[in-house]
């Protein structure tokens, strides 16, 4: 669900946290302005933004939303200096043209940052959009290399266990210093946020 529907409840338990130790992430369609968010800020590690689409008309017709608050609140994100990350779950016919792919990518680069990861996820039919098909692989490596040509450094597949996408890659060295299958960790080849073949200074959360 949506934690910025209960802020106050998720405020109270992130301080709670932190005060007792322990990192918080919060994943987040993004629809939040930006005084709650700088408070919620001073109590989490990083968070994870489910952007829905890179289009007006996908937003008002499929989530009866808007798209400009979202980017609103990413720009925020990375001025507040808090670690981010984009998800993309690509629907097949309403948000995975290659336009809206280089959109999304140029868009990131330009105001967010080079390091900033993007996930393009496999969508699976359910719910209200069972009439979809899965995303075929095919159309979620061509959106990782358009994000990829556009200097993104980070740029990954999800719901696809055993792609070579779902690793973190040194951009140095292009070893694979984080090994994942899934949502398991198979290899981490990091100290201190560094690579261990070459020593590049790897952008993220890391132990102290």
């Amino acid at each position: 669900s949506e934690p910025v529907v209960f802020y106050e409840y998720m405020l109270d338990t992130a301080q709670a946290g932190r005060a007792a130790g322990v990192r918080n992430v919060v994943v987040t369609g993004g629809y939040i302005k930006t005084e709650p968010l700088k408070e919620l800020c001073r109590a989490v590690d990083a968070v994870k933004v489910d952007l829905k689409a890179f289009s007006e008309k996908f937003y008002k017709e499929v989530v009866n939303g808007e798209l400009k608050p979202v980017l609103q609140a990413l720009v925020a994100l990375r001025k507040l200096g808090m670690w981010t990350e984009i998800v993309y779950l690509v629907i097949p016919t309403l948000n995975d043209s290659d336009q809206e792919f280089s959109s999304l990518a140029r868009w990131v680069k330009t105001d967010l940052g080079l390091d900033v990861p993007v996930h393009f996820t496999r969508f699976h039919p359910q719910y209200l959009l069972k009439n979809l098909p899965v995303t075929p692989l095919k159309t979620l490596e061509r959106a990782k290399a358009i994000a990829d040509a556009e200097g993104l450094r980070y740029v990954y597949l999800g719901n696809v266990p055993g792609h070579p996408a779902e690793n973190t890659y040194c951009p140095k060295c292009r070893r694979a210093v984080i090994q994942r299958e899934g949502f398991f960790i198979r290899g981490l080849h990091l100290k201190r946020g560094r690579c261990q073949a070459c020593g590049q200074q790897i952008p993220g959360v890391w132990e102290s």
